[in-house]
């Protein structure tokens, strides 16, 4: 008798069919963009750079199960009314969701999703700016669970107080 009889390889579980899935899918980006109308020559002086950041989460369901994330960032840097650079980008990502409760999907999508990108967005941005010649910027660490709550909770007050018609 040979060994693969006597010990034959343990076999993996079945899978559930019923369980919770959260799998990325593919990570890309979707679009960038870097201006610097004046290069990297641009005269500092002692002034640093004002930064100007705003960051958006659109998520989209491409089809049943599968749910594109797009973290996007818009960065200006400017030394007074002067644009320094304009960096955007679009960091994406597919995933697949499925069997998840309504309430795990808005976490999913809303936190678990953006933190799974983010250091790729960081990533990218930095990138952009070091090969226009700057220092990089490093975008910082973001709560996206605070900033779901946040959402939510403002949804919230404005269902239960909503703007008067006026005719």
């Amino acid at each position: 008798m040979s060994e693969d009889q006597a010990n034959p390889a343990p076999q993996a579980p079945a899978m559930d069919p019923n369980a919770p899935i959260f799998a990325p899918q593919n990570i890309y980006i979707k679009d960038a963009s870097y201006e610097a109308p004046n290069g990297p020559n641009i005269n500092f002086g002692n002034t640093q750079p004002q930064m100007n950041m705003e960051m958006k989460l659109k998520p989209t369901l491409l089809a049943e199960g599968f749910h594109e994330v797009v973290l996007e960032f818009r960065l200006e840097a400017k030394i007074n009314e002067a644009v320094v650079y304009l960096v955007e980008v679009q960091q994406a990502g597919l995933f697949m969701i499925r069997n998840v409760p309504a309430d795990d999907m808005k976490k999913l999508i809303g936190v678990a999703a953006p933190n799974f990108l983010l250091p790729y967005a960081r990533q990218a941005i930095s990138d952009l700016i070091i090969k226009g010649g700057f220092p990089p910027f490093l975008v910082p660490a973001m709560d996206f669970a605070a900033m779901l709550e946040a959402q939510e909770r403002q949804m919230l007050s404005q269902s239960e107080n909503p703007s008067p018609v006026v005719n």
